[in-house]
């Protein structure tokens, strides 16, 4: 077993045209012993967006704070604090936050080639 606090955990920052205002912290990976599933936690700041991707795995999200809109190739769904998102395999997909406030959720993926 093993115990981690968010505060001995560096973030990653994305900042740039494909991803504006997104932090990400890598709460349990490989590194820690988890051998099937990486669990992350993002936060996106007010106006900012994750960058517009797709891959052959799946996303498992739960938002813990905020609203925001799921970005897809041919619709968009607004999604909000306290609601769980499911992104399949080769979706493309892309966070976007449109509250004032940050959003904050974890994602779980499986143990693959990193990928935002």
């Amino acid at each position: 077993m093993k115990i981690k606090n968010l505060s001995e955990i560096s973030p990653q920052i994305f900042d740039s045209d494909t991803a504006k205002g997104v932090q990400k912290w890598v709460l349990l990976s490989e590194d820690d012993g988890a051998p099937n599933f990486r669990m992350r936690l993002f936060e996106i700041a007010p106006d900012g967006f994750s960058p517009y991707h797709q891959h052959n795995y799946e996303h498992e999200v739960y938002i813990l704070e905020g609203q925001g809109e799921l970005v897809g190739e041919k619709e968009r769904q607004a999604f909000s604090e306290g609601q769980a998102v499911i992104i399949l395999p080769n979706e493309w997909h892309q966070f976007r936050n449109t509250g004032t406030a940050p959003l904050k959720f974890i994602c779980i993926i499986p143990i693959v080639e990193e990928v935002s």
